[in-house]
């Protein structure tokens, strides 16, 4: 892309609207991964299928975004991301809509499959937000985007569960659709065309991509102390449900309410933007992870409060966190599309491979560390990922690229 290109691309695209847009696209794109998850009670009775076959429609949408991070995301390097990110958006329609008209389990298992691979929508939409950006505001760009990302993880959960229990799963699905065939048409209307920065072949663009990883030591950082968040912040939205069950005697419903604090402190991201384009992301990741962590170690106060507070800590340790993760990925995105501005997919693809691996990870730890160790060892995992991102934020204090 040349020079005049994208300086075309910023005048077009900076806009209040263009920003809202790409959020919202990010969001109903990503949220789509997460519908089925509150609703596997209902699937397992309404499709006569075994608990363990209907856990594999989360686990089949997971690996499918997991792929088309991988596969798919870097293509934005080599062709009109606008044209990638409308296409992506019909095809997430068509397996959405598949999802709601499924007559049995197999075609919803397949669905699920597509479903995921579509979804890397939202992959797609931010190394578009970053190229329609100045540098001089990109992370505030970003953080915007992203917010509206991690608001479709918090709230996709909330919503589904609401939909599925009193209009049903297939009006849930159905609704999906609407939503995500409605941002694209708006997104096909309004979104410049993006020109591709690389003309390298398909197979050459995965190879560079172990180029990539091996060159940029900040890339390789950023990576590593968001995956090592990622644990912890899966670790607690994964095991959160069941421990206010078991220590709370509260339901779904109310559990899901907790992601409503979750969404209030991502709702904060773009501050941490404007303070990247202002002080350098660097800063910011090392504020990011460290309130993090403290909000992790807050809840070491849990068996000291009375019942009552002890939901307001919970509370108050989710906004922290989740403003902490958010804000320091924001960071981390700032950092590596300033690393290869013509390679900005596939670093963004690099990185949230990193980050999909923490996310499992921690989910899959902290069920087990719950079921052995209780909440407080759940508690000393949270703080000990969160000390880990610290160190390796601080010790890149003083790297370079």
């Amino acid at each position: 892309m040349s020079l005049a290109e994208t300086a075309t691309l910023q005048e077009k695209g900076l806009t209040g609207r263009t920003v809202f847009m790409l959020a919202t696209g990010a969001g109903f794109a990503v949220a789509a991964i997460y519908y089925s998850q509150p609703m596997l009670g209902i699937l397992v009775n309404e499709l006569h299928a075994g608990v363990s076959t209907v856990g594999l429609v989360p686990t089949l949408t997971q690996i499918g975004y997991a792929l088309g991070i991988l596969l798919l995301a870097p293509l934005g390097d080599r062709h009109d991301r606008r044209r990638i990110i409308i296409l992506k958006g019909v095809l997430l329609t068509l397996a959405l809509l598949l999802s709601a008209f499924s007559g049995g389990i197999i075609m919803l298992l397949v669905a699920s499959l597509a479903v995921g691979i579509t979804a890397t929508m939202a992959q797609d939409i931010v190394p578009a937000a970053a190229t329609l950006s100045p540098a001089a505001s990109r992370g505030k760009t970003v953080g915007t985007v992203m917010t509206g990302l991690l608001l479709g993880i918090l709230l996709s959960r909330v919503l589904s569960g609401f939909v599925a229990e009193f209009y049903g799963w297939r009006t849930m699905f159905g609704a999906a659709a609407i939503m995500v065939l409605t941002i694209t048409l708006i997104i096909w209307r309004s979104l410049p065309a993006i020109p591709a920065s690389t003309t390298m072949s398909y197979p050459a663009l995965l190879a560079s991509m172990r180029h990539l990883w091996r060159d940029y030591k900040p890339l390789r950082r950023a990576t590593l102390a968001q995956a090592l968040l990622s644990v912890g912040f899966s670790a607690f939205w994964s095991t959160l449900a069941i421990m206010l069950h078991e220590v709370y005697h509260l339901g779904s419903a109310t559990a899901g309410l907790f992601g409503l604090a979750g969404a209030a402190g991502a709702l904060a991201a773009p501050l941490a933007g404007s303070l990247a384009d202002r002080r350098g992301p660097e800063l910011v990741t090392r504020i990011g992870t460290t309130l993090a962590t403290l909000s992790f170690a807050l809840m070491f106060l849990l068996p000291l409060l009375p019942v009552p507070y002890q939901l307001a800590l919970i509370v108050v340790s989710a906004v922290g966190f989740d403003f902490g993760v958010q804000s320091t990925l924001v960071s981390h995105q700032s950092i590596i599309f300033s690393l290869e501005p013509a390679a900005r997919s596939r670093l963004n693809a690099l990185m949230f491979t990193g980050v999909f691996i923490g996310m499992a990870a921690g989910s899959a730890l902290g069920s087990v560390i719950l079921d052995f160790a209780g909440w407080q060892g759940v508690v000393v995992m949270l703080t000990l990922a969160g000390l880990g991102s610290m160190v390796v934020r601080w010790m890149s204090k003083n790297l370079h690229p």
